[in-house]
């Protein structure tokens, strides 16, 4: 019996449409759910064109829309988007921005450019 696992994601092609950079950013989270809301904040650790990595102050489950805050570097007030929790390992987790308009699509181009050009 080996016991080693094999790792899916050295071997299978990145199925994000756009790269992920590191980021230190503000992120504000609010959660709807059955009974209430629940709001949590944290920092981001990778920001793509199409989404984030954040670690929060609370669980946001797999499947759950949040709407979020992003106190991005370029902006004089913070971003406001909806997102969906794509996946959750303990406090970490990865959003798929929802339903960008092309202001905040062209904002978030220019902070992962620059973003881009300080690796």
């Amino acid at each position: 019996m080996d016991d080693c696992v094999p790792n899916p994601s050295a071997s299978a092609p990145n199925p994000r449409r756009f790269p992920r950079y590191p980021a230190d950013i503000r992120v504000s989270v609010e959660v709807f759910r059955r009974g209430g809301s629940a709001s949590m904040w944290g920092r981001s650790t990778e920001l793509g064109e199409d989404g984030i990595g954040a670690t929060l102050t609370g669980e946001v489950e797999p499947g759950e829309v949040v709407s979020m805050e992003l106190s991005l570097p370029v902006a004089s007030v913070p971003m406001r988007l909806r997102a969906l929790a794509r996946y959750r390992d303990g406090l970490r987790h990865g959003f798929e921005f929802l339903a960008l308009n092309e202001e905040q699509r062209e904002l978030l181009h220019r902070v992962c450019g620059m973003l881009e050009n300080e690796l």
